[in-house]
């Protein structure tokens, strides 16, 4: 089995604290209190560009899919009760490759008539994941698509123990305003909008990847799945989550793309174009390596604002204060106070 790196300073959008309480009013829940419980601050919801850590989303869908007793978040006209997710993982773990594990995560979720359908199928040298409406007559919502694509992603990750590589994810709707979080929930891979069907496709020859898995190792991951999904980092990684890594391991001086591109036996030019291949730039993924960092840090009571400054990579608190502010529209320290 690959070795495995949390990266617990990793963050995400607040879109995606909205999407997970869409459905908890209506359901009859106090959306603060089940922040409350996940330990986020409910005055984030308010902050347009507000960044939450990863480790802290993944608690609040926990509690939340608890509450509502729907692993679906109330997205379906039916519930998924809780238990059907572990069902399923119990139903595919002896599976010998992933293409084998694929085809019977479909075969299980199809018995739900009424949700959202997972089809696999292979094509020359294309694999797809296609997601179909299993009730034509129900309005599902643009993050029931994306919770069931980037679960599928992560768990085929899982099962391989590597990132699985993807040719497209393709979405029906039209691009968001917070699109640019699309390529970082699907790690790096490509995303296309105003697509004619809702899939994942990558290359055929992975359907033959040897499952990397068994109920061992299954038993401690559903102890906290959906943190496996969202913070869990694997050997195999992409161009831009490899640069990320050297960028993490010394941010207090930071290293410039030249000296990263040596490190990984690469020109900088290449290194510029592959991450731009990815969707993405060095600059970006220094500044999000920057953020990630400094919303962790600040969760660290005992860390000073000047001593989360040096540990992003600024010289001066002054510096870092700025770039706070215009990541998130407020300071360090009235931030902290939501954390």
């Amino acid at each position: 089995m690959s070795s495995i790196t949390s990266m617990r300073n990793i963050s995400v959008a607040n879109y995606f604290l909205h999407a997970v309480l869409h459905n908890a009013v209506e359901k009859g829940l106090d959306p603060k209190q089940l922040l409350n419980e996940a330990g986020i601050s409910s005055e984030l919801l308010n902050q347009q560009h507000a960044r939450v850590p990863a480790v802290k989303l993944g608690k609040l869908q926990t509690i939340t899919i608890r509450a509502l007793k729907d692993e679906f978040l109330g997205y379906g006209p039916g519930r998924y009760t809780p238990g059907t997710w572990n069902n399923m993982c119990y139903s595919v773990i002896n599976c010998a490759t992933l293409g084998h594990a694929l085809a019977r995560y479909c075969r299980f979720y199809q018995m739900f008539e009424w949700g959202l359908q997972p089809h696999f199928e292979i094509t020359g040298d294309e694999a797809r994941l296609t997601i179909k409406r299993g009730d034509a007559s129900f309005a599902y919502q643009n993050y029931a698509f994306e919770l069931v694509l980037f679960n599928l992603h992560r768990f085929s990750s899982w099962i391989t123990q590597q990132h699985l590589p993807l040719i497209a994810v393709n979405l029906e709707y039209p691009a968001p305003a917070h699109a640019a979080e699309y390529r970082h929930l699907f790690l790096g891979q490509p995303v296309y909008f105003n697509q004619p069907r809702t899939e994942m496709i990558f290359h055929s020859s992975l359907a033959e990847i040897p499952s990397k898995q068994n109920e061992q190792s299954l038993q401690r991951f559903l102890q906290h799945p959906n943190l496996v999904f969202l913070i869990q980092q694997y050997d195999e990684k992409s161009w831009t989550a490899q640069v990320r890594v050297i960028l993490n391991k010394n941010l207090i001086n930071t290293p410039g793309i030249d000296e990263i591109a040596a490190q990984l036996h690469l020109h900088p030019q290449t290194l510029r174009r592959r991450l731009a291949h990815e969707g993405t730039s060095f600059n970006e993924v220094k500044t999000q390596c920057r953020q990630d960092t400094a919303l962790y840090y600040l969760g660290k009571s005992n860390l000073s604002v000047e001593q989360i400054a040096q540990r992003t990579g600024f010289s001066e608190a002054s510096a870092f204060t700025r770039a706070f502010k215009n990541w998130t529209g407020m300071s360090p320290q009235k931030y902290r106070q939501y954390l």
